[in-house]
């Protein structure tokens, strides 16, 4: 893959912003006495969780609607679970590193920003691989990616996996992302908006948003995110490090749900599909319909994205973007994944 295709000078905004977040703190894991217990550190009585309301981060709707994180956090000592829903991962990031998040479903890229500009924390886990579209309006036609010349085309912000997808797809097919095209940076219901009232002429989103346009025959999927680049790391579970280093088998155990609900998901798509439903107030019929069309895979072992993940990382130092290279150990921990087979 030529690295230096990926990102271009927008991405700078979305760093910009995450260098300029207010003092760091480390954590927002309440913490209470020491009660003696065999784990580490003191007893932390309150956890948040920070998600987007995307099917990519459903296994954790499955793990909250069953109970598995009060079930299986309590024994750790923690009473209180709390957790923010973001547009995006940019916003996403901002609030772990204001310490306002303890762990996060959130994209690769977004990740590898902002511990390369002092994020304290560690991907622990996969969450899912590809599973986002291209959407073009009904009234273009399209056979090739010239004829998306000319046009507007909504998509996450700066720094984001389907920015960052997109405009490297574009350059690989000459064309221009900063002069050929138009791309505007949208959270998902604001360029599910924006192509309905003919605002913008396309959109690069993850599912469910593509089928939903499409069910109210606004425009159809062109493109999916596998074919621009196959098996692509996008949504991960990222834990802060105050976490890792001061509660190891609470992570551990954080792992484990995670790895539960992932599965359960896998084995359960209809039942998946209403939490998702439930949770974000859609019909839940577009929902299965966006299971069944989309080219995604949800997954949890972080082996099977770290390779595409560094190749995130070294594409933002080498354009600058970042002030030093990042390797696998700066922003994965694997022991807990692998601490399963054990």
């Amino acid at each position: 893959m030529d690295s230096r295709k990926f990102l271009k000078s927008s991405t700078f905004l979305i760093l910009t912003i995450l260098v300029a977040v207010a003092v760091l703190v480390s954590g927002c894991a309440e913490q209470g006495t020491d009660t003696g217990n065999e784990t580490e550190g003191a007893t932390v009585t309150e956890l948040t969780f920070g998600y987007q309301p995307s099917t990519h981060q459903i296994a954790y709707l499955a793990a909250k609607d069953n109970g598995w994180w009060t079930e299986d956090l309590s024994p750790f000592g923690v009473e209180t679970l709390n957790d923010n829903v973001f547009p995006t991962g940019a916003p996403e990031m901002q609030a772990m590193l204001s310490g306002e998040l303890d762990v996060a479903y959130v994209g690769a890229a977004p990740v590898v920003a902002a511990i390369a500009n002092g994020l304290d924390g560690k991907i622990v886990a996969a969450a899912q691989i590809q599973g986002s579209d291209i959407v073009l309006r009904n009234e273009y036609e399209y056979e090739s990616p010239e004829d998306l010349k000319g046009l507007r085309i909504a998509t996450f912000p700066p720094g984001t996996i389907q920015d960052t997808l997109l405009r490297n797809w574009l350059e690989s097919n000459n064309i221009d992302p900063e002069n050929d095209v138009t791309i505007v940076p949208m959270g998902p219901g604001d360029a599910m908006t924006a192509i309905s009232a003919e605002q913008v002429d396309a959109v690069f989103l993850p599912h469910p948003a593509p089928t939903l346009i499409a069910e109210e025959g606004v425009g159809r999927s062109v493109v999916s995110s596998g074919e621009i680049q196959e098996d692509h790391a996008c949504c991960v579970v990222v834990v802060s490090g105050d976490l890792i280093r001061e509660n190891p088998e609470m992570v551990q155990q954080i792992v484990e749900t995670h790895v539960r609900a992932t599965e359960y998901t896998v084995e359960n798509p209809d039942e998946a599909a209403q939490i998702f439903a439930d949770d974000q107030d859609w019909d839940v019929e577009v929902v299965e319909q966006s299971i069944n069309d989309w080219d995604g895979e949800w997954v949890s072992d972080p082996n099977l994205i770290v390779n595409s993940t560094v190749d995130y990382a070294q594409v933002q130092y080498e354009l600058g973007y970042i002030s030093a290279p990042l390797e696998q150990d700066d922003i994965f921990d694997l022991s807990f994944y692998e601490a399963l087979d054990q």
